[in-house]
């Protein structure tokens, strides 16, 4: 169990189908809807040859630079120097090492496209993002099944707390495609991305930054009760709210856990989020932050044969 008590959410950039602004995620997307246009978003320019992934992680960690402040109309307004990026995606790539591989197999490596082959490197998105933002700090990828994007969220503030950046963008994406639906054996996938801010309380004061949210703690355990139990041993009280994995688990809690809590899942319409579902669950508790609920919150992503990861979500002038 990990307590993160200085480490604040100053922006939150979504770019899932439905959703207009990080407020969406709890009055309920606007669904069925088209999927995010990145070009839209961010103009063409830069865009070709970048496959779905990392432009709707692009489209995610733009809106999220805002509107923490770190970027305006003309550019950035830090040194990035001190940003770091670190992104959760377990499918992203896929399709792209997929068709690279089954080119080389079929023509060898003489059949590959060069405009392929970046794309087929694990951290694709996440230095794309650095490179197109201009952010020079830390750079990582998680992709550890269903909770990596709450694994990236603790390792982001691990990061914080060492004094290792000023700031860190953490984005959680997948891309729905033929390819990844056959790796995941499902019928959709989400076609989407959404990125957060961590910094230091401090950090967001000094420069005049509004705090979204708060990261109580973290924690990583084999199983649900026993995550959730370790969030308890945190001090927060009762949550006025928790996330559940997407895995079933929630359907199956031993008797008296999280009972009466309210349990706030995803729209079904979105598909498997997988790796994005953490940095939504997050992003989705800021946003009841600002319209005015305490919580604090639970979210829970993982599978109980892989292990489960917890995060505790707190008011941002929450002092517990």
């Amino acid at each position: 169990m990990t307590e993160f008590p200085q480490i604040v959410v100053s922006g939150v950039g979504p770019a899932l189908p439905g959703v207009a602004a990080a407020e969406d995620l709890v009055a309920g997307p606007a669904l069925p809807a088209e999927p995010v246009d990145p070009a839209a978003r961010l103009g063409k320019k830069g865009l070709k040859y970048k496959d779905r992934a990392t432009r709707l992680g692009l489209c995610a960690a733009f809106a999220a630079l805002h509107d923490a402040g770190l970027r305006d109309a003309d550019g950035p307004l830090v040194e990035g120097g001190g940003v770091g990026v670190v992104v959760a995606s377990n499918y992203g790539n896929a399709d792209t090492v997929c068709r690279v591989v089954a080119t080389i197999a079929a023509e060898t490596t003489r059949g590959t496209s060069p405009m392929d082959s970046p794309n087929a490197s694990s951290n694709i998105i996440a230095s794309e993002i650095a490179i197109r933002f201009k952010l020079s700090g830390p750079n990582l990828t998680v992709c550890n099944g269903d909770a990596s994007g709450l694994d990236a969220l603790h390792w982001a503030a691990s990061m914080l707390r060492s004094g290792r950046a000023e700031q860190i963008l953490v984005v959680g994406v997948e891309p729905d495609n033929e390819m990844v639906r056959k790796l995941v054996g499902a019928d959709r996938i989400v076609d989407g991305a959404v990125a957060v801010v961590l910094e230091r309380a401090e950090t967001a004061r000094k420069r005049g930054a509004r705090a979204r949210a708060r990261l109580g703690g973290s924690a990583r355990t084999g199983g649900v009760e026993e995550c959730v139990g370790r969030l308890d041993g945190l001090g927060a009280g009762t949550p006025g709210g928790w996330y559940p994995p997407e895995t079933g688990v929630a359907t199956e809690l031993p008797a008296g856990l999280l009972t009466g809590v309210p349990q706030y899942g995803m729209p079904d319409d979105w598909g498997v989020l997988s790796g994005a579902l953490g940095l939504v669950q997050c992003a989705a508790a800021a946003a009841r932050f600002d319209a005015g609920e305490p919580g604090p919150f639970y979210a829970l992503a993982g599978r109980e044969d892989d292990g489960v990861a917890g995060l505790l979500l707190l008011a941002p002038g929450d002092t517990r």
